[in-house]
């Protein structure tokens, strides 16, 4: 990508502690991107066919829509938020982070770990919701994705706050001398970003290679003090949904890249300092593997909801209408439930859920976990052993 390096200087403050041997001025480089509206790229035959492909891969994931699907759709969003977390050292297994969700909605304690990855989830939903094309795309909406994911860090008086002070990757903790990489001087940060929101709305470039290109200049310009990771992952999804490609389903891209941390960093320098195509043929295969693999991870969870109806079946039989076959339809979205939770779930009576519930804990659909009589908790029989998988970017067995 092209840009230019600026020369800065960095002034000691005593009036804040530093070790000795950075108590003193210093020079530094910060990048500034070219703006991606001044962007000429050409594709060469090779990185335009990783990019058709992986578009192809994700429009497969997401053919098959319908109501009843919705709750496979809440998985894969909670997955990619999970791994979107990792990425940035928030890290949780996909079993606890269900449990303590659930703990959470109940009024229990949750960890704080925990509550800093529920709020990713909280705000790749409402990313998600927020993504409509009909709608103008602003930096006020970039604000809002930031407020959501940073809303119960340790530093969450930092939420949706665009920097006023110069940061850095890499190096020390007191001064960007010998950073990693500089990002753009707080002054520019405003018309970068005016520039990016324009981007997000273009529609004259392939989806996918839209998607990687916002995502990359989000991360160069990093125009919060925290939390710009799990923002730009979440606004590569949003265009994705913009675009139409990812109406239902999102990939799971950042399983990928967290298996692949490194090459992920090496991609994103690559952006800034060598060929950007080469960052969007690694986006685009990054891409398409979350795609095949959520499409794999979709039909086991599926083929899973069939034995779960056998066991019903053949432990109590219900009517067609009975609250436990709803109950069945609504568990992919939550692997640990609650009474109150499925009520919402399958917007029956209390009454009714508290049938639906035995008869699947009799049938061993469900499993209780917790022995209070008051907040019972449920696990849904071997979709937890499921996203774990996912999580962990192994193809189902």
């Amino acid at each position: 990508m092209p840009g230019r390096h600026i020369r800065q200087f960095w002034r000691y403050d005593p009036t804040l502690y530093a070790p000795p041997k950075y108590r003193k001025a210093c020079a530094y480089d910060a990048f500034i991107p070219d703006r991606l509206a001044d962007l000429n790229l050409t594709l060469d035959g090779a990185t335009a066919g990783v990019v058709s492909d992986a578009e192809g891969a994700i429009r497969d994931l997401n053919a098959h829509r319908s109501d009843a699907l919705a709750p496979l759709a809440r998985l894969l969003l909670r997955t990619e938020s999970l791994s979107s977390s990792r990425l940035e050292g928030l890290s949780v297994d996909a079993r606890a982070l269900a449990h303590a969700e659930l703990r959470a909605r109940v009024g229990m304690r949750v960890g704080v770990t925990a509550r800093e990855v529920l709020a990713n989830v909280d705000a790749m939903q409402g990313a998600m919701d927020a993504a409509s094309a009909e709608c103008p795309f602003t930096t006020t909406d970039i604000v809002d994705i930031h407020q959501r994911v940073m809303a119960r860090a340790p530093n969450r008086h930092n939420a949706g706050l665009v920097r006023t002070v110069q940061n850095w990757i890499g190096g020390n903790d007191y001064n960007p001398c010998g950073a990693d990489f500089v990002p753009p001087p707080p002054e520019q940060v405003d018309s970068l970003l005016a520039d990016l929101t324009d981007a997000v709305t273009r529609e004259d470039l392939p989806p996918l290679v839209q998607a990687a290109l916002v995502h990359a200049q989000f991360e160069t310009i990093h125009p919060f003090e925290d939390g710009n990771g799990r923002t730009g992952r979440a606004l590569l999804q949003v265009v994705l949904r913009r675009r139409g490609i990812a109406p239902s389903y999102v990939p799971p891209v950042s399983v990928i890249l967290a298996a692949q941390r490194d090459a992920y960093i090496d991609g994103l320098g690559e952006f800034r300092f060598g060929d950007p195509t080469r960052w969007i043929a690694q986006f685009a295969v990054a891409c398409a593997r979350a795609a095949t693999l959520a499409a794999r991870y979709l039909d086991a969870v599926g083929d899973l909801q069939a034995e779960w109806r056998d066991l019903l079946a053949a432990a109590a039989n219900p009517r067609s209408d009975a609250a436990a076959w709803m109950l069945i339809e609504a568990l992919p979205a939550h692997p640990v439930i609650s009474t109150a939770g499925a009520v919402v779930a399958t917007g029956r009576t209390k009454a009714a859920v508290h049938a639906a519930v035995a008869q699947l804990e009799d049938a061993g659909v469900l499993i209780p976990v917790s022995a209070s009589k008051r907040n019972r908790l449920w696990e849904a029989s071997g979709l937890l052993d499921l996203v774990e998988g996912l999580d962990a970017g192994r193809a189902p067995g």
